[in-house]
């Protein structure tokens, strides 16, 4: 059963502390295997590779069938039906829609004294976007990860992909198409990350790696940062409801099962200001569950790490809000708008009753790439900030160097750098 606390008991702090501080991950040690694997395909390459996805996924692949061909791709989108092709390209332009919004602009001006300043915005030459493909395979990844890495201006995007026992879910390949992404190669784990990473023969190397994936993809990562960039170490999926009495608690339940589905750690945390309500909406829990076709992961991630919290306000609930520091975060309340501002930390934010996570992880058009385990403290979503450098621009004259030049001389000499100062003042005759 989730656990249930109250903000007015004498204990609810310890125990909310204990909420926080769970364990929702496997313990499971994988650094030293990782390391193994990432060795392993630095020193042999493809040979590395093969051996590793062969081994792992039960498949048949060579060197030289790494990468699904054009034809392949082509095949497999084909047969998809037009009613899932519609559903991806609906979620493909709304999602683009909504990035390329946020595409920075280079901004260069000149100062009172002459001196040229500014910052130019480049993109990163190269992403690699690791995309699931066992028990959860998401088109919806693909979408998420490649659009802006388009819109940023990615030239080159090359994607990887599990295919257990040789099988891919052609919806997979479809969203690759319908994102523009051509080079695909089928493989995943620790193995595909360092392919990635260091590059092999038949894998270019690439300078950012992205992408959700299990403890050795994510272990594997963390090992090839610093050679690579990478967008989050993604932990088990979470939502928190924030629900008032005009919660329909049938609604609330819902959400909560959907993120408690997710399986793999997945919680679900309800926090309300009506008792009644969170009575009602543990017992629709049950009932809904009981009506699911796959209930035993949900019912699992429900018994194990759901929780449901009764607080005395809304403003409290922020409070515990911004503590939780939640992956997705949705207001079921009557004014949304007016709690907004209080919500500080949160990976993204659903308003409103009408408002499902589940609409912001298909065709809402925001990034569900999102920080978990209470890293929205200080991350942010996918964006195409992620996959964009940020270069200053200087420039002085004769005139804005000599302005500028005793300030930072005098620095130079505290620093006991002359050389700095030197090659300053050299410029100007002294």
């Amino acid at each position: 059963m989730p656990i249930r606390l109250d903000s007015a008991d004498p204990d609810f702090e310890q125990r909310f502390v204990q909420l926080l501080e769970g364990k929702r991950e496997a313990s499971q040690d994988v650094n030293d295997t990782v390391a193994a694997i990432i060795a392993d395909v630095r020193r042999r390459g493809d040979v590395a590779v093969v051996e590793l996805t062969n081994k792992f996924d039960r498949s048949h692949v060579a060197p030289d069938t790494l990468a699904i061909s054009a034809d392949e791709i082509a095949r497999a989108a084909a047969s998809v039906p037009d009613t899932i092709r519609a559903a991806l390209q609906t979620a493909h332009d709304r999602i683009w829609a909504h990035h390329v919004k946020q595409k920075p602009e280079d901004h260069i001006y000149t100062d009172h004294l002459g001196v040229t300043l500014g910052t130019r915005w480049t993109p990163v030459d190269a992403v690699g976007i690791y995309v699931p493909g066992g028990l959860a395979s998401y088109p919806s990844s693909v979408l998420m990860n490649a659009v802006p890495a388009q819109v940023a201006g990615v030239a080159r995007i090359a994607m990887v992909v599990p295919t257990p026992n040789g099988e891919i879910n052609p919806a997979i390949l479809l969203a690759a198409q319908i994102a523009g992404v051509t080079e695909i190669y089928r493989i995943g784990g620790a193995q595909a990350v360092a392919a990635l990473a260091y590059g092999t023969a038949s894998i270019a190397r690439v300078d950012k790696v992205v992408g959700p994936g299990n403890a050795y993809v994510a272990t594997a990562k963390r090992q090839v940062f610093g050679q690579v960039g990478i967008d989050m170490i993604a932990g088990p999926s979470e939502v928190l409801v924030i629900a008032d009495g005009s919660a329909n608690p049938a609604w609330v339940a819902a959400d909560l099962i959907a993120q408690a589905e997710h399986g793999a750690g997945a919680q679900s945390i309800l926090v309300t200001t009506e008792k009644g309500l969170a009575d009602t909406v543990a017992a629709e829990v049950d009932r809904q569950l009981a009506l699911l076709p796959k209930q035993e992961i949900a019912r699992q991630g429900w018994d194990e790490f759901g929780a449901i919290i009764t607080v005395t306000s809304l403003d409290e609930a922020a409070l515990l809000a911004n503590r939780i520091a939640s992956e997705h975060v949705e207001l079921a309340i009557n004014d949304p708008q007016g709690l907004l501002p209080a919500i500080r930390h949160a990976g993204a934010i659903f308003l409103g009753h009408h408002t499902p996570e589940a609409i912001g992880d298909y065709v809402g058009g925001s990034n569900h790439v999102l920080p978990t385990a209470r890293s929205a403290r200080f991350a942010s979503g996918l964006g195409v900030l992620d996959f964009m450098k940020r270069t200053s621009i200087l420039g002085c004259d004769p005139s804005s160097l000599s302005a500028l030049s005793e300030a930072a001389v005098t620095i130079a000499e505290v620093e006991a750098l002359h050389g700095h100062g030197q090659s300053i003042s050299i410029r100007l005759n002294r």
